[in-house]
């Protein structure tokens, strides 16, 4: 399976201010269209809770599972407690060829320490907070290869990296 993180960042590497700020209250509508298109073509997305908490529903024409102890009473979402390692066996079981892990920190530490991501699709964002909330809530040691570099606007970049395990 392939299984890629996809972020939003700012300049000065951030993915939020704090836990309740909407990525998109920030994000470029470039990075927006790309975020739904490369989501959509995965086909499954998964997140945390705060992340869920922060987008409110599903997500349309993706299968959403979210991270989480708590019940989310939801049409369309599903919540696990898996390990990232177990997920992934669960839905390769299924016939799942691809997966988006779309944050927030939390998920993206736990499925980057299982050593379970391909790609990361970072968009750069013309923004600077100062401080906020790490793409990783944890210290990660992982060596990345710059694939491409994607000019979304004039103001946001894409860069594609692989992974090197």
């Amino acid at each position: 399976m392939h299984i890629f993180l996809i972020a939003a960042i700012t300049a000065d590497g951030y993915i939020a201010k704090n836990a309740t700020q909407i990525s998109t209250s920030w994000t470029s509508k470039e990075d927006t269209k790309f975020f739904a298109e490369r989501t959509k073509q995965a086909g499954v997305v998964v997140m945390g809770a705060h992340t869920y908490q922060t987008i409110g529903r599903a997500l349309p024409d993706r299968r959403t599972i979210v991270y989480s102890s708590e019940p989310i009473e939801t049409p369309g979402v599903e919540i696990t407690t898996l390990s990232p390692r177990e997920l992934v066996q669960k839905l390769e079981s299924e016939g799942v060829r691809e997966l988006a892990i779309c944050g927030g920190a939390t998920v993206y530490t736990m499925f980057l320490e299982a050593k379970l991501i391909n790609t990361l699709y970072l968009t750069i964002e013309p923004h600077l907070f100062g401080q906020g909330i790490s793409l990783c809530n944890k210290p990660i040691d992982l060596k990345l290869e710059l694939v491409s570099i994607l000019t979304l606007s004039p103001q946001t970049l894409l860069l594609e990296y692989r992974t090197k395990h």
